[in-house]
């Protein structure tokens, strides 16, 4: 746990799940620097504060540091894609006796609110998903919309100033400030008010098993959005050859399309979509649907992992960890996805990953399930099999 300074008080904040060995904290000096502006200061320089008693929307909100700091006085609203941030968020509000009643959490795929006063805009790693967000928030703004943005140096593009000019109005930046930087928007009418582009679909290739020739819906801020990853592509022609009324997770699922896959593959396959993004759980249904619903039926759920399923409910999981969080490269999503793995499959029931080799995740799998065979691999990629004893 770390303590956020701020002139509306201090405030103890921690990332979900709480770990007492996580390095990371909830906020960073982007985070901050947003902050500084609100209460008056910009470079360092005396600024006028921003009015924050309308209705002030926080998009992106990594941990809940921003929403927990701002919280009490106004109508304030949350919207993230991430399940994790909005536990993170319960969480560090609960702890710093602060009212959740206070905040509006939303998700990507909720209405937004019909007027918006303040804009507040985290960067997101995926400029798809800001672009999105930016289509759906831009008509709440009026002419008097205070809007701004904050991410790192190095999350601030050229592509993402002309978003924000075309879908919002005339943009600025801030000089950096320990390698973070702001960017201010005013609404103006000309500005682009066309609908998004997202989702985006398209047909699988024809060297993917099962697959081949199938449709995937993806929206906006999941992994390889515009096409097939290197990673999935290669999973798909090594996944397992199974019959009979198997309970199928597909873990992490992104567009849906390896639950797709075993649910082709098997029709007596029930399968659960599981995902901590909205946006993803979103693609996997729709995905689900253009392809005719195959298989026995479909579960799609938005959720810490495995952490709520209950022990034996899987006889095979199906996995493509992410190896990132923001920008920050770490092994303890899929950690953390291979042990709730284990507790939810029953007895002889198997976890199947791909990964690239580097990554050394049979490390982890022999240490978890005391078990990994090679499926198969190429000089980049492996897929691996543990099976719980």
């Amino acid at each position: 746990m770390n303590r956020l300074t701020t002139s509306r008080g201090g405030f103890d904040l921690t990332r979900f799940p709480e770990h007492p060995r996580d390095p990371f904290r909830a906020w960073d000096a982007a985070d901050e620097y947003l902050l500084r502006r609100l209460e008056g200061f910009e470079d360092g320089a005396p600024a006028d504060p921003v009015d924050l008693s309308g209705t002030v929307a926080v998009v992106g909100d990594r941990w809940g540091a921003l929403t927990t700091a701002l919280a009490g006085g106004h109508d304030l609203v949350q919207i993230a894609d991430s399940h994790l941030a909005r536990l993170a968020t319960g969480a560090n509000l609960a702890r710093n006796d602060v009212d959740p009643s206070s905040v509006r959490l939303l998700t990507t795929r909720d209405t937004p609110p019909g007027r918006i006063d303040v804009l507040l805009v985290r960067i997101p790693k995926s400029l798809s998903l800001l672009e999105d967000q930016l289509h759906r928030l831009a008509p709440a703004l009026h002419e008097d919309s205070v809007v701004i943005g904050t991410g790192m140096v190095k999350e601030v593009h050229t592509s993402t100033l002309k978003l924000f000019e075309r879908l919002v109005g005339p943009t600025r930046t801030s000089r950096a400030v320990k390698k973070a930087r702001l960017i201010f928007a005013t609404p103006a009418p000309a500005a682009s008010r066309t609908p998004s582009p997202w989702p985006l679909r398209y047909e699988l290739p024809d060297d993917v098993g099962v697959t081949a020739g199938h449709t995937v819906v993806n929206h906006a801020g999941i992994f390889c959005a515009e096409r097939l990853d290197l990673g999935t592509r290669f999973f798909l022609k090594h996944l397992p050859a199974r019959t009979g009324p198997d309970r199928v997770v597909d873990l992490g699922c992104g567009n849906g399309v390896l639950g797709l896959a075993a649910a082709l593959a098997n029709p007596e396959a029930t399968v659960t979509f599981l995902d901590e993004s909205y946006q993803a759980v979103a693609s996997a249904e729709e995905t689900w649907r253009a392809n005719g619903k195959p298989g026995a039926g479909a579960e799609f759920t938005v959720g810490d992992g495995l952490a709520d399923a209950g022990p034996g409910s899987a006889d095979l999981v199906l996995n493509n960890p992410p190896f990132h969080s923001h920008q920050a490269t770490t092994d303890a999503t899929a950690r953390t996805m291979f042990v709730g793995a284990r507790a939810a499959l029953r007895q002889g029931g198997e976890l199947w990953v791909v990964g690239n080799r580097h990554l050394g995740y049979h490390t982890q799998l022999r240490r978890i399930f005391g078990n990994c065979t090679t499926v198969a691999g190429d000089p980049k990629f492996v897929v691996l099999r543990a099976v719980k004893r």
